[in-house]
């Protein structure tokens, strides 16, 4: 019970992070003051860039990640899709232990990269004797699972795609959608058929998903819970960024996410499902991989988790589960010439900033990271004043020069130590200091990923688009 009520304070203080000053984090006991050098080892620990060809959609991606949790909850992955032009990413945020999110972080990517591949080269594939691994490259990945559990993952893969090998194709989204579900139930499946703890501990602690899957100017994000992802949008005519969300969160204030829930379910339980902005007086995000807690049948949870891990995890008011699912939302853009970016990222981020502010503060970095590049001048005869102009502007830039060349990492400094006045390093020291057992009160872990476009391929690929949709002229 007690864990529950400290979960209910930290939402508290979470849901209410503006309203706590940097004069109430000094009330604290004194704390070390970090040297500008030590903020800067513990904001760069994680950083990771990645380069791409200079002939695809994407440009680039920068990611980092805060911890708060010891071990950290949250896990990234990136990776480019194989046998085809693609790239998949994304953002996990785990709840009630690390476990969880580390195993979908790894295995998700997996099953949408078959999923999404056409059917024919999928069967292809299988005929040359594949694996999981057979369909993606990761790029930001140096740990596999351990060699008992590996093979139990490795057959659940391997008879989710053989199902898909005799499916039709279903369009992107709803291929996101089933990898989503199926992956959801394959850790189930495998927790109550080998009773083993690591595998049940997998299935009853939880995670939220914010997945991207990019494949020629098709964007597709799909989310569960509470992380999000917001594209960077230049205005042409303006030359202001202005943010464009891509996701909704499942949390108690989506009232449409709450009244599915309660749809589902007798209307004597309307009281109970969701009280104090939880499902059960629990758990905050109403959509999420694992938890089955709040999945399994009645009989199940009393057969096999009840006497594993004791009475205590059986939720209160459990009547008619499952109250929770794993089927994510899918939103799809197609990207265009003023698309310069898009954040993806934990809710530890949001806590702090808006999606306007995200998408301000990296496009202000990339403006800023521009002017460091060597000078181009534009083809033809140009003017000695426009040179000067040229020159005087990229001056004025330099005094703009951001401290951090990682835009991940510019975001998690601005949300720990933003102030009116300019960025507080005392601030940050303070955040980054607090000890173990507090800091989760005022600070999640916060987990990054900015993916730079490519906006000179993707013009070109517009206007190939356009000149090939057009009628032609009659003969």
């Amino acid at each position: 019970m007690f864990k529950f009520v400290l979960h209910d304070a930290i939402g508290y203080v979470r849901n209410n992070m503006r309203e706590f000053s940097l004069n109430a984090l000094r009330l604290l006991p004194q704390l070390p003051q970090l040297s500008p050098y030590d903020v800067n080892l513990a904001l760069r620990e994680n950083e990771f860039i990645y380069n791409f060809p200079l002939d695809g959609i994407i440009h680039s991606y920068e990611t980092n990640q805060l911890g708060s949790n010891s071990p950290c909850e949250d896990s990234r992955t990136e990776a480019s899709l194989l046998h085809r032009n693609g790239f998949i990413c994304g953002i996990f945020d785990g709840h009630g232990g690390a476990a969880c999110g580390q195993v979908v972080s790894k295995r998700l990517l997996r099953y949408i990269s078959a999923g999404t591949l056409p059917r024919q080269v999928l069967r292809e594939q299988l005929k040359q004797g594949c694996t999981s691994q057979s369909f993606l490259k990761c790029h930001n990945d140096n740990v596999d699972f351990v060699s008992e559990i590996r093979p139990i993952y490795e057959n659940s893969f391997q008879q989710y795609i053989k199902r898909l090998s005799e499916e039709p194709q279903r369009d992107v989204a709803s291929e996101l959608q089933q990898a989503f579900v199926q992956l959801d139930e394959d850790l189930a499946l495998e927790a109550l058929a080998t009773n083993d703890v690591r595998t049940m501990s997998v299935a009853l602690s939880g995670a939220v998903a914010c997945l991207v899957h990019l494949e020629g100017l098709q964007l597709h994000v799909a989310s569960t819970g509470d992380c999000g992802a917001v594209l960077g949008v230049l205005d042409p005519q303006t030359n202001q960024w202005q943010p464009k969300k891509l996701n909704i969160e499942h949390n108690a204030d989506n009232m449409q996410e709450v009244d599915r829930i309660l749809g589902e379910h007798p209307r004597e339980e309307r009281e109970t499902i969701i009280r104090n902005g939880r499902l059960l007086s629990q758990l905050a995000p109403l959509r999420a991989f694992g938890d089955y807690r709040y999945k399994w049948p009645v009989d199940t949870m009393q057969q096999k988790v009840v006497p594993m891990f004791g009475e205590h995890v059986m939720p209160p008011n459990y009547y008619t589960p499952p109250y929770l699912t794993a089927r994510p939302d899918v939103q799809q853009h197609e990207l265009g010439a003023n698309d310069k970016f898009l954040v993806i990222a934990s809710d530890g981020l949001w806590d702090f900033l808006s999606p306007s502010e995200v998408v301000s503060l990296v496009g202000e970095h990339l403006n800023s990271k521009k002017m460091l590049e060597p000078m181009r001048l534009p083809p033809g005869d140009i003017k000695l004043k426009e040179i000067s102009e040229q020159l005087a502007e990229r001056k004025a830039g330099l005094t703009r020069k951001p401290i951090d060349s990682n835009a991940a990492t510019h975001l998690i400094r601005h949300a720990l130590g933003a102030t009116e006045y300019g960025i507080e390093h005392s601030k940050i020291s303070y955040y980054l200091s607090l000890p173990q057992d507090v800091v989760r009160l005022y600070r999640d872990d916060i987990t990054i990923t900015v993916i730079y476009f490519n906006s000179e391929h993707i013009a070109k690929l517009n206007h190939e688009n356009q000149t090939q949709t057009q009628p032609q002229p009659a003969a």
